[in-house]
């Protein structure tokens, strides 16, 4: 696949990641589940931001993959771990529930577009760092910050609010 086709499936995962903040918004989130389940939302942010930051900070390697591998898994088990706080809690529509397939989807497809990105005669064990060129950070990380990490903060504060009233 092309670089302009991974950069359109990237920025429509970060696209579903918007839309599920704001089908958080039309539950009422911050009256049913809540801060713990706004807290989740954070920390699959902050697992699937640490990967991306190792991804543009080092190059293709099998330890790189694997490190990615045991993020993303960390990743899916924070989102069992969110549903089944939200579940109880907050209806969870079905348009909900196919956003949360792209969000759980994605993150094995981008580890496997690592994986085929490992030159093949690659041996060894350890991490080389060879940071990604400026734009590519500007890319991966501004719609990132716009599209996720914000929406995912005004949550966090309008449940810290509510709790706190």
């Amino acid at each position: 696949m092309s670089v302009t086709g991974w950069h359109l499936l990237y920025l429509l995962w970060l696209s579903a990641g918007a839309m599920d903040f704001m089908l958080h918004r039309a539950s009422n989130i911050e009256a049913t589940s809540g801060l713990k389940e706004s807290t989740l939302h954070l920390v699959q942010i902050g697992i699937l931001g640490l990967a991306t930051v190792l991804w543009l900070s080092f190059q293709a390697s099998p330890t790189l993959l694997a490190i990615l591998l045991a993020l993303v898994c960390l990743h899916a088990i924070t989102g069992y771990w969110d549903t089944k706080v939200a579940y109880p809690k907050r209806a969870i529509r079905p348009v909900e529930q196919h956003v949360h397939s792209i969000l759980d989807l994605a993150p094995w497809i981008a580890a496997g577009a690592v994986y085929w990105s490992i030159p093949v005669n690659q041996a060894g064990v350890g991490l080389t760092f060879e940071p990604a060129p400026l734009p590519m950070w500007v890319f991966a990380i501004v719609p990132a910050l716009l599209l996720t990490v914000l929406p995912a903060l005004i949550e966090f504060r309008r449940c810290f609010v509510y709790r706190a009233s």
